[in-house]
């Protein structure tokens, strides 16, 4: 077979676009888990450790049984926008009709579908570091110019009112804002959701929308009681919900999501959605309706002890010499401040240079996946989700300990 000499010409959208680092990296665990190497690769992926709830299984299999295997309409079967609309209202208190949800392959294509639709060259988006590696991409594929909003960790990586004042412009047309963070942790409560949007609701920044990604909201601790952006007061028009099963009912595989949003910006980013990939899977959407109308005493359950293997997890890191952590409220992750190491040597020689180094000798030497934390906007950290066995995550961090402690 012959192969062309001619350089590949790569689309400048996609040429300007970097690959998830969440995904070299579990690509990188499972070449060497192909090769029989035994890696700890669990703590890499944002990915729970419990089934689905049981209601989600039958359903899946009832499904396929009636043969509910056809395309469905684009925006969702109706009985999964209904059913995610009586969610909203009774858990949320946000009432939405049928014709304001755009049910999607996942929360991501949703995000990517209602960005692209609103968004276009000369627009800015906020985007609050550390934040989930495809918001800035995504904004860039729309043409639009992501404005990254630095946070810090004495305030627990929480987007304060001063900063988000300071930032908008003329040209901003929307806020990002997840709530709980991947990959923080940080759940912001009602006071703090309500001092933002105390400025967005003044007369000079009515023009600016915010995205929501709420799809870990199931999932907070301490008794912290998640609000919805939408439900503050004036915000339900200006807010575009992005939620999903992924993450509290362990269903990542379904890829389902949605989006909850004024109908006129549903239907332009069902529009994209209908050039893309049509409808959802309609089995997965019959699960998806099982697993909003399931018996919640499970995912509490599950949340519980997902606080507790949180408790261990930041113990055992914060044991660990030079490395600092704020306690998350929410979601599954954590994120070390591991910088103190930087620019120390391996007993080879080879110096730290940055967080990125550090996981790949910790990956090569100590057999333990994690991700850099610059993936996220966070250069002087690591990311660490918990959504795994205790024993993961006690060998994980315990070799990321000796892996620090022998540097010279």
């Amino acid at each position: 077979m012959q192969h062309s000499t001619t350089p590949l010409r790569v689309s400048p959208l996609v040429a300007g676009v970097g690959e998830s680092k969440t995904v070299q990296i579990f690509s990188k665990v499972a070449d060497m888990k192909s090769k029989g190497e035994v890696v700890n690769g669990a703590l890499c992926v944002g990915q729970p450790d419990f089934a689905p709830p049981p209601e989600v299984i039958q359903a899946t299999a009832e499904a396929a049984m009636k043969g509910l295997t056809n395309y469905t309409s684009v925006t969702g079967t109706l009985e999964l926008r209904t059913a995610i609309c009586s969610y909203l209202s009774e858990k949320k208190s946000v009432q939405y009709a049928n014709d304001e949800i755009m049910v999607a392959c996942g929360g991501k294509q949703a995000i990517y579908q209602v960005i692209l639709a609103l968004c276009q060259e000369g627009d800015e988006v906020l985007i609050p570091a550390p934040f989930w590696t495809s918001y800035p991409e995504i904004v860039k594929m729309s043409g639009a110019k992501p404005v990254i909003v630095q946070t810090f960790p004495e305030a627990g990586y929480a987007l304060e009112p001063a900063m988000l004042a300071a930032s908008l412009t003329s040209q901003t047309r929307m806020v990002i804002i997840c709530n709980p963070s991947n990959p923080t942790g940080n759940a912001m409560n009602r006071d703090q959701l309500e001092a933002l949007a105390e400025v967005l609701r003044k007369p000079e920044h009515q023009h600016v929308y915010v995205m929501s990604d709420e799809i870990y909201e199931r999932i907070c601790f301490d008794g912290l009681q998640h609000v919805a952006f939408a439900a503050l007061e004036g915000m339900r028009d200006r807010t575009l919900t992005i939620n999903g099963f992924s993450k509290a009912f362990s269903m990542t595989g379904y890829r389902l999501g949605y989006l909850a949003a004024p109908a006129p910006i549903v239907k332009a980013a069902t529009k994209v959605q209908s050039q893309i990939t049509s409808c959802a899977c309609s089995i997965s959407q019959a699960a998806g309706i099982a697993a909003l109308q399931s018996d919640a005493a499970y995912i509490d359950g599950k949340v519980n002890e997902l606080q507790a293997k949180r408790d261990e997890a930041l113990s055992l890191l914060l044991s660990i010499p030079g490395v600092t952590c704020p306690k998350p409220e929410g979601a599954f992750y954590l994120l070390p401040d591991v910088s103190l190491f930087f620019g120390r040597s391996t007993k080879a020689g080879e110096v730290i240079a940055d967080a990125n180094q550090l996981c790949l000798h910790l990956l090569a030497e100590y057999k333990v996946a994690l991700v850099p934390g610059d993936a996220f906007g966070a250069d002087k950290c690591v990311r660490i989700s918990y959504a795994a066995t205790v024993e993961n995550i006690q060998d994980a961090i315990t070799k990321l300990g000796l892996c620090v402690k022998a540097l010279v």
